[in-house]
């Protein structure tokens, strides 16, 4: 008998604006058919318009009368980032809900971004610190709630200081983590400055447990021409929801903490079961290296000069 998927529920989202990065298929596509469904208004940045399209005809098609449109973004590319920025500041529309959620997982061989950053580092973490940064007046204006998608990777998450770029050393699962580590720190930093500079914005962070998403399934653009064993495995896992869960369970925790007036800015949430593996959605303590204060500020003010932006003081 087909076990019973967790939910929860979500507010009225009527009005709303709200922007979702890799919203082509997983967990980026079900938040945004989330949302639409909720009544947001939804932007979904892709980087395969193709893809992005298709992906907003079939959240119209399931959510009637939802409203959702592509924009061009390769999260990879700080120029793109840019670009995206000035459209949106060219619309002038006010953000009410950014969720940076897109990613890429262990290209089995070192990979690099068009800004010659390590391919996880800018594409996970650098480009949506950027995209942050550009759309900053449209955040403040909206009062918005930032997510971040953060992995219990970071858990095992340690900044290499001396090889930032694993340009001396390319380990795939000690990058993806340290990306994964510089974003929540990211959003953490947000929050922080946010409340002492009166932004008005509301940053958390969220992670999925164990899912069986596109991660680690083929990318023959990365070097990975079949699926990974370990994908297999989370596959066969979330059919019985404890070790892993399903990407429809995985989404909630981003999903709880970007609409749930429960959910507060400078906190974690993620599944609830065992390990924090899969579950409902709930607040959870932070892994340690996310407790530290020195290394936000020092990723933070490397990154802004890395992507060549600046926030306010």
């Amino acid at each position: 008998m087909p076990r019973t998927l967790k939910d929860i529920s979500v507010p009225d989202l009527a009005g709303k604006l709200a922007i979702v990065t890799g919203a082509s298929d997983g967990i980026g596509f079900g938040l945004a058919r989330r949302l639409a469904a909720a009544g947001a208004e939804v932007v979904t940045p892709v980087r395969n318009a193709v893809k992005g399209a298709a992906a907003a005809a079939r959240i119209r098609d399931a959510v009637p009368g939802a409203i959702v449109s592509i924009r061009e973004l390769d999260l990879s590319s700080l120029e793109s980032v840019a670009k995206l920025g000035e459209t949106l500041n060219a619309e002038n529309r006010p953000i009410d809900i950014l969720i940076n959620n897109a990613g890429v997982m262990n290209p089995p061989t070192r990979q690099v971004t068009p800004d010659g950053m390590e391919l996880q580092f800018g594409a996970n973490y650098l480009g949506h610190f950027a995209l942050v940064a550009h759309v900053l007046p449209l955040l403040r204006a909206g009062k918005a709630r930032v997510t971040t998608q953060s992995s219990v990777g970071s858990r095992d998450g340690a900044f290499n200081w001396d090889d930032l770029q694993s340009e001396r050393k390319y380990v795939p699962m000690r990058a993806y983590n340290q990306s994964k580590l510089a974003i929540t720190l990211f959003a953490l930093e947000l929050q922080r400055r946010s409340v002492a500079g009166g932004w008005g914005i509301t940053s958390n962070v969220a992670h999925p447990g164990i899912t069986p998403t596109n991660l680690l399934a083929s990318h023959p653009e990365m070097g990975r021409t079949g699926d990974t064993a370990a994908v297999r495995m989370i596959r066969r896992l979330s059919r019985g929801g404890l070790f892993a869960h399903a990407v429809e369970e995985g989404l909630l925790p981003a999903l709880y903490a970007a609409t749930s007036p429960q959910a507060k800015g400078g906190l974690f949430y993620g599944p609830s079961g065992f390990g924090h593996l899969a579950g409902a959605p709930a607040e959870q303590k932070l892994y340690k290296p996310a407790t530290n204060d020195a290394d936000a500020k020092r990723i933070w003010e490397l990154s802004e000069q890395l992507a060549d932006v600046k926030f306010p003081d």
